[in-house]
């Protein structure tokens, strides 16, 4: 099947940088949107950020300005960088991506595990 495995979360300062990587690995035939998504205590999961396989991205309004999505489709991996934190911007942050396992098949939606992202002084 595919795996995703994240990596970079951590503790930080408020306006500190974190850069979240999301490397995708298994039977992958081609990726359509990759994105990070996230969950804080108490919270329901929350959209961060996603791309497309063009390029195209889309984020959060709270994010917007300080958290920048890319990716390398070569590598298959997404990465978030994310610059000015806040602790608000505490949570668990999962990665997902739709991927197609063979030609012409339809698109499943996976996730990774989380990494945990924590803003405090």
């Amino acid at each position: 099947q595919v795996q995703l495995v994240e990596s970079g979360g951590g503790l930080v300062q408020p306006g500190g940088s974190l850069r979240l990587s999301c490397a995708a690995s298994g039977s992958i035939f081609s990726i359509n949107c990759m994105g990070w998504y996230r969950q804080a205590p108490g919270k329901e999961r929350e959209l961060v950020a996603v791309i497309t396989s063009g390029g195209s991205t889309n984020y959060a309004d709270p994010v917007k300005g300080r958290f920048t999505i890319s990716r390398d489709n070569a590598k298959n991996t997404v990465y978030l960088s994310m610059n000015s934190l806040k602790p608000e911007d505490t949570a668990v942050y999962y990665c997902n991506a739709d991927v197609s396992l063979r030609v012409g098949g339809p698109f499943f939606r996976f996730w990774g595990q989380g990494t945990q992202v924590t803003v405090s002084s």
